[in-house]
């Protein structure tokens, strides 16, 4: 049982920057990922940053070099930091939470989203 509070979307012009943070609360297991989704209007939920608990981070090449993501452990918060960013970065973020299980599988948990909406 977990739930997920996202925060600091906006509105932002082109070349701009914002920090999204999430919160997450519940029972979180040892063994488990964060991250953020987005999702534009009429458009398939991406993945677009991602962190281990050990500090290991993915990024969708669309963000490389612009987007950083981190989490602090102890107080199980993930943020990102967005940097440079585009019109097409506009998008409801979702924050994630992948609690992996002994099995081969895991279980998604998902925030509320926040608008990040960038103008040119």
């Amino acid at each position: 049982q977990v739930q997920l509070v996202e925060s600091g979307g906006g509105l932002v012009q082109a070349g701009g920057s914002l920090r999204l943070s999430c919160a997450a609360s519940g029972s979180i297991g040892r063994a488990n990922t964060m991250g953020w989704y987005r999702q534009g209007p009429g458009k398939q939920r991406e993945l677009v940053a991602t962190i281990t608990g050990a500090g290991s981070t993915n990024y969708a090449d669309s963000v490389k070099g612009r987007f950083t993501i981190s989490r602090d452990n102890a107080r199980n918060t993930v943020s990102m930091q967005m940097n440079s960013l585009k019109p097409e970065d506009s998008a409801i973020y979702y924050c994630n939470l992948k609690g992996y299980l002994i099995t081969d599988s895991w279980v998604d948990y998902w925030g509320q989203g926040t608008q990040v909406t960038v103008s040119s």
